[in-house]
């Protein structure tokens, strides 16, 4: 194989299988303020976030990790400042403490703390300013959950960056389900191995927890007590059971794709539900793991990280084509089997990150394993049927470009509703 291509899918693959703890739009808030927090050198007198609206709808529903129970912009933001390690990113609220819960629900009573809606900047943006006496700082993020762009103090730029580093678009450009099966059929485990083994380490933890203990809605516990313990059954609770415990705040990480907690869990679950059911070896689920994220990545690079399109549908839909390649199937059975997936449930809404993200999830996987099993039948929706394109690389792009452009509108319309009763400017 092409050894460009296998650098650069092996550095995709370390770049966006990163741990984080909780959803990651509250946690990149809380990274970015406690940054600036770092970069100001005190508690603030006052804090301003500007958010971009994706970035409210994410926050608005689920409970910020290890706060106690508190949710929103204004307690994600606050929360770094007192209780954050910014060199810890995705992680930054792991060692929050009980004088920094206390602490920061007095700074919330004061009102001191005022959220901006940025409306003329792209999906995933928050500024955190911090004023102490005539002494400002300024931290900027975009782009990517972990990516900050920008630090000023006093006026003074102190760091800047472009939005992202060009590799990482680079090595998304290069993407193709072609080259991403003959990855991972082929590519040598040892350059991918520690990635994807803290992927499954970390997911299947937070699912298990989900499953055994009450979160959000339960929802994977009662799909499994209603359904049955066939192996499609569990697939899809587990995935449901993790994404629950992650909306309510279980304060166990995750491992993400393309900036996701629930995307990445989505991903991951089900290939080793299913890895562990059918006695498969671990190798083959690692190289099934490999397949799967390429292929949600890929989807997303035309979706976008943040938009009104439910990314479940394509994490699940990634999975399935990991199982197939699992069981042997052919390059042709993994395209078919995103062309009946995403053709099917792509209309779904992402009205922002909570416990209903969970139902979502277990309708995705059982939708996209129903897909795996018409595509290894031969069957598949034909050109001209909706979204469907001539091929699977067709239909992606023509999925992507609804969920991107014309659920714009729809964006904007979710955003309004959910906003209309918070304290947002």
């Amino acid at each position: 194989m092409d050894e460009t291509i296998v650098k650069s899918y092996c550095s995709l693959l370390r770049h966006e299988l990163l741990p984080a703890l909780g959803c990651t739009e509250p946690i990149a808030i809380a990274y970015c303020a406690a940054k600036a927090r770092e970069t100001l050198g005190c508690v603030p007198d006052s804090l301003e976030v500007r958010c971009s609206g994706n970035i409210i709808k994410n926050v608005k529903g689920v409970t910020v990790p290890n706060s106690g129970g508190m949710k929103g912009v204004s307690a994600a933001a606050v929360l770094g400042i007192f209780g954050g390690s910014a060199d810890r990113k995705l992680e930054v609220l792991a060692g929050v403490t009980d004088q920094a819960r206390e602490q920061t629900r007095d700074y919330l009573k004061t009102g001191k703390c005022v959220v901006t809606l940025q409306a003329d900047e792209e999906n995933l943006y928050i500024k955190c300013i911090l004023r102490s006496g005539a002494d400002t700082a300024a931290v900027e993020l975009r782009s990517a959950h972990d990516h900050i762009s920008r630090i000023e103090k006093n006026g003074q730029i102190l760091f800047q960056q472009e939005d992202l580093p060009q590799q990482v678009s680079d090595s998304k450009e290069l993407l193709n389900l072609h080259d991403i099966y003959e990855f991972a059929d082929t590519v040598d485990l040892a350059l991918i191995r520690e990635p994807l083994e803290r992927q499954a380490k970390l997911n299947y933890s937070i699912a298990k927890e989900g499953m055994s203990h009450t979160w959000g809605m339960n929802v994977g516990e009662a799909f499994c007590r209603y359904g049955g313990d066939s192996t499609r059954i569990k697939a899809a609770a587990m995935a449901a059971a993790g994404s629950d415990a992650r909306m309510s705040g279980c304060p166990l990480p995750v491992v993400i794709n393309s900036g996701s907690g629930n995307q990445g869990i989505t991903i991951a679950i089900p290939i080793i539900v299913y890895a562990q059911e059918k006695e498969i070896p671990h190798d083959t689920m690692l190289r099934g793991l490999a397949l799967a994220n390429l292929v949600a990545i890929h989807q997303k690079r035309f979706i976008g990280s943040l938009s009104a399109y439910c990314g479940a549908v394509s994490a699940a839909a990634a999975a399935a084509c990991g199982i197939a390649y699992m069981d042997g199937q052919p390059a042709d059975v993994i395209s078919r089997t995103i062309i009946n997936a995403i053709s099917t449930v792509g209309g779904i809404l992402c009205d922002g990150a909570k416990p209903s993200c969970a139902a979502k999830i277990r309708s995705s996987v059982d939708t996209a394993l129903l897909a795996y099993d018409l595509a290894r039948e031969g069957r598949v929706y034909q050109y001209g049927d909706g979204l469907v394109g001539e091929d699977a690389e067709e239909t992606i792009r023509n999925i992507g470009k609804v969920g991107r452009d014309g659920m714009r509108s729809t964006d904007q319309e979710v955003l309004q509703i959910m906003i209309a009763n918070e304290t947002v400017k």
